[in-house]
């Protein structure tokens, strides 16, 4: 199975500096689980990112909700892209740590993570994300996650 992997080019990147909308259409290109679920990056911008994933049986689970993978992995990306665009130019991100509450269940047309930076420091991030899946017009909170960041240099990382 080949997988087309994510584009960023409709994404909006308003206010990153050029150096940092480079790393972030780059480092989204090589996010193959993403393509895999057919997410697309709505939006990054300093300290903030949001992605959606439509709604689909391909991300379900066996009662036909999103899977929490699904919602994990959207919610996680998110605060890394947010937390990315805090670091230094030669800063990688990996995530050290995250907690997700799973407070009802994701179904609807589409979900939304939308993350953004509680406190950025030298080594560690702290984000924020709200999970909501949209139905006719409708929002519902689905997910709360808070999840910390690290800036690694070096090591073969980037993006």
């Amino acid at each position: 199975m080949s997988v087309v992997l994510p584009d960023a080019s409709e994404a909006d990147l308003d206010g990153l500096d050029p150096a940092h909308a480079a790393r972030v259409r780059d480092s989204w290109s090589r996010q193959a689980l993403l393509a895999t679920l057919g997410a697309r990056l709505l939006r990054v911008g300093p300290g903030i990112a949001e992605i959606e994933l439509p709604v689909s049986p391909h991300v379900s689970q066996q009662h036909g909700f999103v899977h929490a993978g699904a919602v994990s992995t959207i919610a996680d990306t998110a605060c890394g892209y947010a937390a990315l665009t805090t670091m230094d130019a030669d800063s990688a991100v990996l995530t050290a740590e995250f907690k997700i509450n799973l407070m009802a269940p994701a179904a609807g047309e589409r979900l939304v993570a939308r993350a953004r930076v509680i406190r950025s420091g030298r080594t560690l991030t702290v984000a924020l994300c709200e999970v909501e899946a949209e139905a006719g017009g409708t929002r519902k909170t689905v997910a709360l996650m808070t999840a910390t960041l690290a800036s690694v240099r070096g090591k073969g990382l980037s993006g």
